[in-house]
């Protein structure tokens, strides 16, 4: 009876302590920035510019206030409308506009870890990852540091303007950050590439262009189809993703494109494409992105309320906001 007494003491005595590193983990939470950008001159057709709105309308500063945040909003960087634009070059549509956007956002995101909070960007269609992952690389290769990238998506964003069917930007960003595109987007900040192709991991692809295929197997990067999803399950797959994006990086920046998800749950997004991530995968993701410790910064992606059903693609976003932030079941 002795041992047992000893062995249960021991026990609530690792609970305590656990308890206690919990309560000290809450207390030194980082304040969190939200920074929207209403931008949908990448996409094929109008509306991902009201997913910022969409997004905040579904309560994210309050659910996070709620998990031990302080939250900041710096509401959303100036994008111009496509009516008052030229779109110019059909195999780089809206080119200038989405350069300055992204490069304004680029900024406010190294700003925004300047000063020593967790950067939460709103979109937007996914063109707006230029800025974004721009302002996180180039702040830590100031300190001499190198990020690693977690892409979800339906699409590889690895097109370029001659492979492009469409000419829309929002297909291009992935390889625009690995350095291959429009010099203009890939130079951005002065420095190329934002990111090593080996720390990149991309994951529920389901549709690509052919040209886009060897784009991808080319690259260097880690990609993740559904049908790997469907074989090994998302918890190996996200396992060795993490691996690859920490591999000798300061952090992993996660860029989540809400078509990634399967459109029955997800239902506001302009491009939908069927048999995506569900609900539960999703969900895992961000739990062990948490888990990891190592999120530097995230973004979520080409919402379109215009599509939606009464904001419930806003209300994902929340939640899978939420969960990359340390929302747990218990």
């Amino acid at each position: 009876m002795g041992s047992l007494s000893v062995a249960a003491g021991s026990k609530f005595e690792c609970l305590e302590t656990q308890g206690k590193i919990l309560s000290m983990t809450k207390e030194l939470k980082r304040s969190i920035r939200l920074i929207g950008v209403p931008m949908d001159l990448g996409a094929g057709r109008r509306g991902v510019d009201m997913g910022p709105s969409a997004i905040r309308i579904a309560g994210l500063d309050r659910a996070l206030q709620e998990l031990g945040y302080k939250v900041g909003d710096a509401g959303d960087v100036a994008v111009p409308s496509p009516e008052a634009q030229e779109s110019g070059d059909p195999q780089a549509r809206y080119l200038s506009p989405i350069f300055h956007v992204c490069d304004r956002l680029r900024k406010r995101v190294r700003r925004t870890m300047e000063a020593g909070e967790t950067p939460v960007v709103l979109g937007g269609d996914h063109s707006i990852a230029i800025g974004t992952v721009s302002g996180v690389a180039e702040y830590h290769r100031e300190r001499g540091q190198r990020i690693g990238l977690i892409w979800v998506d339906a699409h590889a964003d690895m097109n370029t303007p001659g492979s492009s069917p469409s000419g829309n930007i929002h297909g291009m960003p992935l390889a625009t950050l690995l350095g291959v595109g429009v010099p203009r987007l890939v130079e951005m900040g002065g420095f190329h590439p934002k990111v090593d192709s080996s720390n990149v991991a991309l994951i529920g692809i389901r549709n690509l262009d052919e040209k886009e295929k060897r784009l991808v197997q080319e690259s260097g990067l880690h990609a993740y189809t559904m049908r790997d999803i469907d074989e090994r399950g998302m918890k190996a797959v996200m396992e060795e993703a993490l691996q690859h994006t920490t591999n000798n990086t300061s952090g992993v920046h996660m860029s989540f494109d809400l078509d990634g998800m399967d459109p029955e749950q997800v239902p506001g997004v302009g491009t939908a494409v069927r048999g995506g991530i569900n609900w539960r995968e999703a969900s895992l993701i961000m739990e062990m992105l948490a888990d990891s410790g190592q999120m530097t910064s995230i973004e979520i992606t080409e919402l379109n309320p215009i599509l939606d059903v009464r904001n419930q693609s806003g209300e994902v976003a929340v939640e899978l906001l939420c969960s990359a932030f340390g929302k747990s079941i218990l």
